[in-house]
């Protein structure tokens, strides 16, 4: 019995060192510390004010400068076609040649019969004089002589039409008859058609607030205009490169379409080489002179709010996020041109803003965009609160 009290003794008090160590460690441990939460990160674009070229882009399409269709005048069959398809002619060429036999046959007897007539109206002349015919008779003579000189110049210009020329000089297309094709004057269907290229037109369709945009700023000094008073404008091929030749805008060629309130606006480009073409896809660049202390916000730093009006996340001076709503006037490349809500020396975030919160602290660092500030085209506006 001795020894099991002592045993259990032993066991008792080597559990109470233990205990007595844990606390003693426990107590010499460091307290936990709590956790500091991480600020967001956010990259952001700092603005400044800058000069802006603000230059317009509207496609349109080429047209030529005059168009006119070759049709015969007179009937018969083709004998000759006397050009070259999709080549240079000029005003005046011989383009083809109807049969003239009927047509000459005419010319002669038409003749034959002036002479005749004419001798006829000279004999009554001088037997008029000596008082052996009658006036009536002198009168008829005379009618009858000219009768026969216009018919002379009827089978004429009738044998002249049967070489068909070309009404203007420039590029003609395919033919649409051939050799032995029987040809009717004036008929619907065109034998070839004549196209003035040396210069073309470019016509714009837009909405006619653009026409109206356009006449203000040309009327205020601010659209660029030439010595002249015309305004110039620049073209964009198809294939993205930029065409030599200057243009000039035509205000007074405009159409209006009551139905969609659309107008068509032309310009005049020289065409020297032949390189625009009617029905070829084009830009027109109008350049609209240049707005002083622009501010130009990166496209992904703009957004919408639920009501579709452009907004931005900004960075304040104490790293908190600030929603504003914006007047953006229109998109210049990649950026806004951004007229109210935003000034000069605002962070606005352009990467992080789906993350960031308003009201929420950030760690800003800033963005640096290739080509920022840079003035190019103008593209489609933001929806919303828009100028």
């Amino acid at each position: 019995m001795h020894h099991a009290a002592f045993h259990n003794l032993r066991t008792a008090l080597s559990r109470h060192l233990i205990a007595l160590a844990i606390a003693v460690l426990t107590a010499c441990s460091p307290a936990p510390q709590k956790a500091t939460p991480r600020l967001l990160k956010v990259s952001v674009v700092t603005l400044r004010a800058q000069s802006v070229s603000i230059m317009t882009e509207l496609p349109g399409r080429v047209v030529a400068y005059r168009i006119s269709d070759v049709r015969p005048q007179v009937n018969g069959v083709i004998l000759k076609r006397l050009f070259t398809e999709g080549g240079e002619v000029k005003l005046g060429q011989q383009l083809y040649q109807i049969d003239p036999a009927p047509y000459q046959a005419s010319y002669n007897s038409a003749q034959a019969a002036a002479v005749s007539a004419g001798a006829l109206a000279d004999r009554y002349r001088r037997l008029s004089a000596a008082n052996a015919i009658s006036q009536q008779d002198l009168d008829n003579a005379v009618s009858a002589d000219l009768q026969a000189r216009a018919s002379v110049e009827t089978a004429r210009i009738s044998l002249v039409y049967t070489k068909v020329l070309a009404p203007i000089s420039g590029l003609i297309s395919r033919s649409s008859v051939t050799e032995g094709a029987l040809v009717t004057a004036n008929q619907p269907t065109a034998m070839a058609t004549v196209q003035q290229l040396d210069s073309v037109y470019i016509d714009v369709t837009q909405p006619s607030s653009m026409l109206l945009r356009l006449k203000r700023e040309a009327a205020s000094g601010v659209l660029q205009q030439s010595a002249a008073g015309q305004t110039p404008v620049r073209l964009k091929l198809e294939d993205g490169s930029d065409y030599a030749e200057v243009g000039t805008l035509q205000f007074s060629e405009v159409t209006v379409d009551e139905g969609t309130g659309s107008v068509t606006l032309r310009a005049v480009f020289p065409n020297p080489q032949r390189l625009l073409l009617p029905g070829m896809f084009v830009h027109e660049v109008i350049e609209e002179g240049v707005q002083k202390n622009a501010l130009l916000v990166p496209q992904p730093g703009v957004g919408h709010n639920q009501k579709g009006e452009p907004t931005s996340l900004v960075v304040g001076p104490d790293n908190v996020v600030q929603l504003r709503v914006l007047t953006a006037d229109r998109a210049i490349g990649d950026q806004w041109l951004v007229t109210g809500g935003l000034k000069p020396g605002d962070r606005v975030i352009v990467e992080g803003t789906q993350s960031a919160i308003p009201g929420s602290k950030v760690e800003p660092e800033e963005y640096h965009a290739a080509g920022a500030g840079k003035a190019i085209p103008e593209a489609s506006p933001p929806a919303g609160n828009v100028k």
